[in-house]
């Protein structure tokens, strides 16, 4: 965007109505340069002042409107408002309930990249669809899927396999077929405690093409109202759209019973708490289960088996 063009003086101007202080930080600066057209409109990059201005300066996130500005002119995001109790983090006045229009202008006439872009996305979007975008951008980092405490390690595939083996300690077993042994000494004792293995399915291992995609088979014992149940599913590490293309059963009994579940493994992008409290998997009745066991209703032991295939 050269000095003397019409989209230059356009910003200068309307970032001078609002007398904005700038942060000198260059650590959350996108180094693009260059314009994009998009529907016959000059959209603009930038890596200089304009990015800064855009940036809260409690929160260092880009801004959307409501964007706030103080009798001074100094900005800051809508959340952040809240959080400094109406009162400017620069100058401290009272913020009021003054708009900056103006920066709200500027930054529609801005295309940035995803902030995913440095793991492989490459798309750019309009400042105000980028946010829309990033909620769902498929490059985005998973959560940790261990379910037996709150962690909050994020990162790509590989990266929590790694997390899941070093430090929850998670057992890995190769194959398309698994299976899972709980022992309960005191069936009428349930402990909300979660057990989790995760399979590194490999390529054409034994007489299924698994195609070295992994996933987390969880079992757990929990409270369902007031009787205590027991459940298995399966979670695929992934999006959905991946989980789809594979199936699973998964298969308890003794006594000669025998109960199955099958169904479509669950991505990790749906939390564990959401696939357990939606019953999508393998759900056992304590009395069902106590039946499985032997039916003396003192000792609890199930043994859950199951595979993955992949749908042609």
């Amino acid at each position: 965007m050269a000095p003397g063009s019409s989209a230059f003086k356009e910003v200068l101007e309307a970032v001078a109505d609002c007398d904005i202080a700038t942060s000198k930080s260059e650590n959350n600066i996108i180094p693009i340069k260059g314009t994009v057209s998009l529907s016959g409109k000059q959209g603009v990059y930038s890596n200089n002042g304009v990015h800064e201005l855009l940036e809260c300066p409690v929160c260092t996130n880009l801004m959307y409107p409501p964007i706030h500005q103080c009798p001074n002119g100094h900005t800051l995001c809508s959340a952040c408002k809240l959080r400094v109790h109406n009162c400017c983090p620069t100058c401290r006045y009272d913020l009021g309930n003054i708009r900056c229009l103006a920066l709200e202008k500027v930054a529609g006439s801005l295309e940035l990249p995803c902030k995913y872009q440095s793991l492989g996305c490459l798309d750019i979007f309009p400042y105000y669809s980028k946010l829309k975008h990033e909620q769902h951008c498929r490059f985005r980092p998973y959560s940790c899927p261990y379910a037996g405490s709150e962690c909050s390690v994020t990162g790509d595939i590989p990266a929590l396999v790694a997390h899941l083996k070093d430090d929850h300690k998670v057992d890995m077993h190769d194959g398309c077929t698994f299976n899972h042994r709980y022992v309960k000494s005191n069936p009428h004792e349930v402990e909300n405690a979660t057990w989790m293995l995760t399979y590194a399915i490999l390529i054409f291992i034994r007489v299924f093409n698994c195609f070295g995609r992994q996933f987390c088979l969880h079992f757990e014992a929990f409270q369902l109202g007031i009787s205590p149940v027991y459940m298995a599913f399966l979670r695929f590490m992934g999006d959905d759209s991946e989980a789809k293309q594979f199936s699973y059963s998964l298969e308890v009994g003794g006594n000669g019973r025998k109960l199955v579940w099958q169904g479509i493994p669950r991505s990790i992008r749906d939390s564990h708490r959401k696939v357990r409290d939606s019953q999508d998997g393998l759900v056992i009745q304590r009395n069902l289960a106590l039946y499985f066991s032997g039916g003396d209703r003192k000792e609890l032991k199930l043994r859950v088996t199951g595979r993955v295939w992949k749908e042609e």
